[in-house]
């Protein structure tokens, strides 16, 4: 998220986030005068100072699909009921209500719409609306695929303290393809073992007379993969690589950070696990980059809207992916 405000011009005051390889990253990275915060819980209002824009994502895992059929299936609880997760939302909503930025944006996935019949959005717009007083636009649901070589829909919520004119992204396609983002060389260590690729066929083969669409997903190196996910250092099931004459491949993590639209100076300093993990629960940069364009140009904008323009703020339903390519 740092990535793509600061590529529409922001500088960044204050980070946090409490998995220490993630800090690891961070710190090689990013040279801050302040360092990362561990614990959201422990962040008071004053920590922060005077700021505009407050960016984040808050834990996707009790929201998504894969998160909530485990969390069913071990018999824990999951959305806001998920006291460890869940009710980080609100922690992001104690910090806008005691700073009042300008603006917010947060990021989380697709699932969140339909989250418990939709009654999780509803408790969202409600606390960023009508208890906190932000004017905040109908969900945005974008898809990285035309940015990145990557199918992976986010949500996107945008609000304002004050009624600004928001306008959507528009997206340009830009036909990205997988074999654009893979190393030249490549470690045979990343290739699957005759064992786990002969498990993973099995695995594919059981699930596909059982009427199951589950299994591996062998990219197509000039189209796009399926979603990376932070499980992706298990197997690497989800995007394999093709190889002549040879079983496929899982990723290295260098082509994940390229899958994630991250710049090539961007160091990656933790173990290939870690690495994985840090990219699936990331976001894609340069989608973000264009919500924040789209910010800044609110910022920008003096002008407040009117009382007939306002109807846009009752309105909850989601903005999709299909209007917003160029």
């Amino acid at each position: 998220m740092r990535l793509g405000f600061e590529a529409a011009g922001c500088d960044c005051m204050f980070s946090c986030d409490w998995n220490e390889y993630a800090r690891k990253t961070y710190a090689a990275n990013f040279v801050d005068l302040r360092p990362i915060a561990e614990d959201i819980h422990d962040v008071e209002g004053q920590h922060l100072g005077v700021y505009d824009v407050l960016v984040g994502g808050f834990p996707c895992q009790p929201f998504s699909i894969s998160g909530v059929s485990k969390k069913n299936s071990l018999g824990r609880p999951h959305g806001f009921e998920d006291k460890t997760q869940g009710t980080l939302f609100f922690e992001v909503a104690r910090l806008i209500r005691d700073t009042k930025p300008t603006a917010f944006v947060l990021e989380n996935v697709k699932n969140l719409l339909n989250h418990d019949k939709g009654r999780t959005m509803e408790v969202i717009y409600e606390t960023l609306r009508d208890d906190l007083g932000y004017y905040v636009y109908p969900p945005l649901l974008l898809d990285a695929k035309f940015v990145v070589p990557q199918h992976r829909e986010r949500v996107f919520l945008v609000g304002f303290r004050e009624p600004r004119p928001f306008k959507i992204p528009m997206l340009v396609d830009r036909k990205p393809k997988i074999k654009d983002i893979l190393e030249n060389r490549v470690d045979p260590k990343y290739t699957l073992s005759d064992k786990l690729w002969s498990y993973l066929q099995a695995y594919r083969d059981k699930h596909l007379l059982a009427g199951n669409g589950f299994g591996f997903g062998l990219a197509d190196l000039n189209g796009i993969t399926r979603t990376l996910s932070a499980r992706y250092y298990k197997d690497g099931s989800e995007i394999l690589i093709p190889q002549p004459r040879k079983n496929p491949r899982r990723l290295t993590p260098r082509e994940c950070a390229r899958l994630m639209g991250f710049p090539e100076s961007f160091a990656i300093t933790v173990s290939d696990t870690q690495a994985y993990k840090q990219f699936g629960n990331s976001v894609v940069v340069p989608l973000v980059a264009e919500v924040a364009k789209e910010v800044v140009a609110s910022l920008s904008n003096s002008r407040i809207l009117s009382a007939g323009e306002l109807e846009v703020f009752n309105q909850t339903r989601a903005v999709t992916p299909s209007s917003l390519v160029m």
